[in-house]
């Protein structure tokens, strides 16, 4: 019988030890993110309920005989409306984002996967490759972002005041040419049934590759994790069958990396829509400053708001998408 208690007791004691075990993993979770949880709730929260309070209010100045200041008049979905009707700007605007977005993220999580295929393979210099195909992430932000807005700028500037003089002894325009033409794709595949909305996309994509390559760093690295994370049995294992790279790259690694698929889809979304050069969050910018036309700050908070809400219905309506597709490997 002491024998017995005495085993009991041990098993209470460890099953008590793995217990305080994943406690301490627990508060040190949470440690981790205190500071995020802290900033959020004395920072952005109350950032979040002004901006909501001014959408929905109209802002009426005091005047400085009454103390000066100002209140809000609850107005309602009044600046919603007006963002939405009064403003066709807005509309276009946001319209033609969606539309680009449709193109722009099957060709940078393509493109970010083939080099991410190809970048890790076992090949002379492969560190180097993968810093120079990150290095557009980098020139894109902070400082050297600013440079190339200036220098873009000075570009528009030159390209609208006229021709520039190259010293060839012939002018230039200021705008950069295009690569191909929906022509020369047409001429290439003219054996081949393929429509004018195809050639036009390929054509866009072909004269667009700076910009996707620019960025496509990010998708890159994670596609990158993915597929170091695959154990190497499964590719011995396939090539002790027969199967070929072909078979081995559908069966087993484009499968076992769908879930990157679905993170970088996301990614792109929320990296279009939130970029430094987005036309939508430049436009939102420039109307909350235009008070003349008045109500410039309510309509542009509202018009912000819009501009989230659609941005989490994309993001819902891409995972939703490939959630069905996804396949999670279960790790017993």
């Amino acid at each position: 019988m002491t024998a017995v208690k005495s085993k009991k007791r041990k098993s209470a004691k460890k099953r008590r030890k793995i217990v305080s075990l994943d406690k301490k993993k627990a508060r040190a979770g949470w440690l981790f993110v205190l500071p995020f949880i802290i900033g959020l709730v004395l920072i952005y929260l109350p950032i979040i309920f002004d901006s909501i309070n001014y959408s929905l209010n109209e802002i009426v100045p005091i005047p400085f005989t009454k103390g000066g200041g100002y209140e809000l008049k609850f107005v309602g979905l009044k600046h919603y409306h007006a963002a939405l009707t009064e403003d066709p700007k807005f509309s276009e605007i946001l319209i033609t984002g969606i539309k680009d977005l449709v193109f722009d993220i099957p060709a940078i999580v393509i493109f970010s996967l083939f080099v991410a295929v190809l970048l890790n393979k076992k090949i002379l210099g492969r560190a180097a490759f993968r810093a120079i195909f990150f290095i557009p992430v980098i020139l894109s932000t902070g400082l050297i972002n600013e440079i190339s807005g200036l220098a873009a700028a000075g570009q528009d500037y030159m390209s609208q005041t006229g021709t520039v003089d190259d010293g060839s002894g012939s002018s230039a325009s200021g705008g950069v040419s295009q690569i191909v033409s929906v022509t020369d794709f047409r001429w290439l595949f003219q054996n081949m049934q393929v429509g004018n909305g195809l050639l036009k996309y390929v054509t866009n994509i072909v004269n667009d590759i700076y910009n996707i390559i620019n960025r496509s760093g990010v998708q890159m690295l994670i596609f990158l994790a993915g597929l170091q994370s695959i154990s190497p049995a499964i590719y011995e294992s396939c090539s002790i069958d027969g199967a070929t790279g072909w078979e081995t790259f559908w069966k087993i690694t484009f499968p076992m990396i769908s879930p990157m698929i679905l993170v970088n889809s996301i990614y792109t979304v929320i990296d279009s829509f939130t970029s430094s050069d987005s036309q939508i969050m430049t436009y939102i910018k420039s109307r909350y400053g235009d008070v003349a036309n008045g109500g410039g700050r309510e309509i542009a908070t509202a018009m912000s708001w819009i501009y989230f809400l659609l941005v989490i219905g994309i993001i819902a309506l891409v995972a939703g998408a490939l959630s069905a597709y996804i396949f999670y490997q279960r790790r017993d």
